[in-house]
Parts: structure tokens; C-alpha cells; sequence
């Protein structure tokens, strides 16, 4: 498989949605420190109308990737921030500069539609490279905050409690 030096980046399309089903499912088969419900969030987003970005990522015509984000409420009443996640890339796609291509392009629509920040859950040594930092102030109950980092696009730093769209909860 020769993989371009770009993957294309586009929205999602109706016609995508089960194969970022599958890309999603597959993406996260064998990940540690999953619950395997990647999949079944993404399709709740979509149903709820809460897929504030949804980009996929082709290469040589096939979707191998996809990531989306969503709205977030603060606590403190602060509008205009997002939820990065789920983010996924096919298996044997993964390690190609596909997901941080992904990563950038969300965080570049957010930005265009004048998000004051995004948060996410996951691997510091892999967000880290995006600016995303445990931020003092913002937590997400139940979550160490080693892993639940932020990305603050102004200089208002929230005092808040965290909440992603209820779709995250779901399972089936």
C-alpha cells in the first residue's frame, strides 16, 4: 500500500456514515482503555445533530480515517467549546500522519467557527503535539487529568466542570 504524502481531508458525507462505523469499530478493536463504544457514540452525535466537525480522511479512494468533535458544557456557563474524539484511522492505516492530519484539520474548522477552546480524553504523549495540556480549572469528573487535556484559543481560562454531549454514553 503506497500512501499518499496527503491523505484527503473532506466532511462526511450521508453516504460515509457506515463506513465510519466500520473505520471507527475497527480503529478501536484492540485499543486499551476503551469501553469499544467509539462507534456507537459517533452514531448518536450524528443522530442527535450534535457533529459540530465530522472530516473523514481518504487515500487512493478508500476512507480510512475519520474524527469528529462536539459541543461541550462548561459549568460555568462558557459557550463555545468542543469535544475532539473519537479519532479514528483503519489499522493498518495507522502511523502514516493520518490522524494528526485529521487532528489539524478539526482543530482548524473549529477555529473557523470561532470555538474559544476544544477538549478531549486521551493519550498526552500523542495530544501534547497539537498544544493540548491538562489546564488548571477544567475538570471532567471521573477522568485523571493527566488525560483529560484543552486547548484554550483565548485568554479566558474557565473555572469548570466538564460534560460531553450525552451521546457519549452511549452503547449500542
Amino acid at each position: 500500500m503506497n500512501t499518499p504524502r496527503h491523505p484527503t481531508i473532506r466532511p462526511e458525507t450521508p453516504d460515509d456514515a457506515d463506513v465510519i462505523e466500520a473505520v471507527t469499530f475497527s480503529a478501536f478493536r484492540g485499543a486499551p482503555h476503551t469501553s469499544h463504544t467509539e462507534q456507537h457514540i459517533v452514531r448518536a452525535l450524528r443522530e442527535a445533530g450534535a457533529l459540530a466537525v465530522s472530516l473523514v480522511a481518504e487515500c487512493d479512494g478508500e476512507l480510512v480515517g475519520h474524527v469528529a468533535a462536539s459541543p461541550v458544557t462548561l459549568s460555568d456557563g462558557t459557550p463555545e467549546w468542543y469535544g475532539l474524539g473519537p479519532v479514528s484511522v483503519l489499522p493498518a492505516w495507522q502511523g502514516r500522519g493520518i490522524g494528526s492530519a485529521l487532528v489539524q484539520a478539526c482543530l482548524a474548522r473549529l477555529r473557523e467557527r470561532g470555538a474559544r477552546g476544544c477538549e478531549l480524553v486521551g493519550e498526552p504523549g500523542y495530544y501534547q503535539r497539537f498544544g493540548f495540556r491538562s489546564l488548571p480549572g477544567l475538570i471532567l469528573p471521573d477522568v485523571p487529568p493527566k488525560y483529560f487535556m484543552a486547548l484554550c484559543w483565548t485568554n479566558e481560562r474557565p473555572q469548570a466542570r466538564v460534560a460531553f454531549h450525552s451521546a457519549f454514553a452511549a452503547t449500542g
